[in-house]
């Protein structure tokens, strides 16, 4: 991922020093295990826990003539033990080494991002109860429908976020699996005990069965769910920006003192962040798409998957730990305007209320279709003549025969459609009592 939408922490995951540090544990825990075993000496254990080391500088030198990374990686760690160097690596596969890492790298990843999307759902908590009951025009189609709350659109976001959460945790565990089986995971050159052990120090769980490589569904499942969490966020990010449409204007990202809005306009006050967080799912989506053909390969393994994952694995966490950041950024700084939010209830004069009125009648016995025709007569004259809804209902004749006026004004209550938001807030966990969850 390019510098621009890169963070440090999740960055750090993914550096080539922080790879080969993994490759050196799995190499010295190899060792130790074979120890263990009686296979090695224990002294050589001892000093190739001590001793082994390797320079990245290096490896990258000696990569140059091998063309294989982790041939040069071995060979440079082999340089610093001397004649203990003949222990290292026996029974392994390279892709013994490249998978258990990628499992301890993704699985490093994952906490970060779990904990991004911790805080998400902090912030979401507390602007959720805060606008509660702040009323304002629900759409849909894009067209005004009936009143809600702004409160509760922040609440579906809190609670999809939940559950991208709990997906996570999910892929966490899922993906936090290592292999140490050999060329064709047979184990024929490596007791499966050294891959019970190697993986048991790190954290990882030991893959049931593999070929030279562990199967890429389990990758596939991990960078579609990534893409899954960043199409929540576009979808959230996608709200805001109409919300901010000058049009709207019922709340709008946060716009910095000295921020530029446009180069050639200085009115210009755009979503760039929500806009950014919405490109950059697009990225995450591609990638899944990388994931779900790696699945397949031919029999106990081809390399085609191998250089599509390096740009894949680093790329996705990279843009969803940044796409993260940024929305918590907005939520927390989000600008809200109830007075907006109030004009644009007003603005098709009481038509939002039709459905109400609708439900009155048959209430009072009228089939549906009469009734939705009378009422839809009454609206499309309000529509088309810019006329106020409730007053044209109030002087309808055909009205008047099944609603007086104690009732045809009660059709018109805000109140009626906010009775049921506490349930709600209750249902998935928010309270404003104790200010969030």
């Amino acid at each position: 991922m390019i510098p621009r939408y890169s963070l440090p922490q999740m960055s750090a995951v993914w550096q080539d020093e922080s790879k080969l540090n993994k490759f050196l544990e799995i190499e010295v825990l190899t060792c130790e295990a074979y120890a263990k075993l009686g296979k090695i000496p224990k002294e050589a254990a001892r000093k190739i826990r001590r001793q082994a080391k390797f320079d990245l500088k290096r490896v990258n030198k000696l990569e140059e003539a091998t063309q294989h990374d982790v041939v040069a990686f071995v060979s440079c760690v082999g340089e610093s033990l001397g004649p203990y160097a003949k222990y290292l690596h026996i029974g392994l596969t390279s892709s013994d080494l490249l998978d258990t890492t990628l499992a301890l790298q993704a699985k490093e990843a994952a906490e970060i991002l779990i904990e991004d999307l911790e805080r998400l759902l902090k912030a979401l908590a507390e602007k959720a109860c805060l606008y509660k009951d702040m009323v304002c025009m629900g759409r849909t189609h894009g067209v005004h429908a009936e009143p809600t709350t702004f409160g509760l659109k922040l609440a579906l976001m809190y609670d999809e976020t939940q559950r991208n959460l709990e997906r996570l945790n999910w892929e966490k565990t899922f993906i936090s699996v290592g292999k140490l089986s050999g060329a064709v995971g047979t184990y024929s050159n490596i007791d499966p005990r050294v891959e019970a052990y190697v993986c048991g120090k790190l954290g990882l769980r030991s893959a049931r069965i593999s070929t030279q490589i562990i199967s890429r569904d389990i990758h596939a499942e991990f960078i579609n769910v990534l893409a899954l969490v960043g199409s929540s966020l576009e979808k959230f990010a996608t709200e805001i920006r109409h919300l901010q449409r000058t049009e709207v204007l019922e709340a709008e990202e946060p716009f910095g003192r000295g921020q530029k809005g446009s180069s050639a306009m200085p009115h210009k006050r755009n979503p760039v962040i929500c806009e950014r967080i919405c490109g950059l799912a697009r990225i995450l989506r591609a990638n899944a798409m990388a994931a779900l053909e790696n699945v397949n390969l031919w029999h106990e393994r081809d390399i085609s998957h191998s250089s599509a994952e390096r740009v894949i694995f680093p790329d996705s966490t990279i843009a969803l730990d940044y796409m993260l950041n940024k929305f918590i950024e907005v939520i927390e700084g989000l600008k809200v305007y109830p007075e907006n939010m109030l004009e644009n209830l007003v603005r098709t004069k009481g038509l939002i209320f039709s459905q109400r009125l609708l439900l009155m009648l048959m209430d009072k016995g009228l089939k549906r279709s009469t009734a939705y025709d009378l009422v839809q007569v009454l609206a499309m004259k309000s529509w088309k003549e810019k006329l106020n809804f409730k007053d044209l209902v109030s002087r309808d004749k055909g009205i008047a025969n099944y609603l007086n006026a104690k009732e045809i004004e009660s059709c018109f209550e805000l109140d009626y459609y906010l009775r049921n938001v506490d349930k709600i807030f209750k249902k998935i966990g928010l309270s404003v009592k104790d200010g969030g969850i």
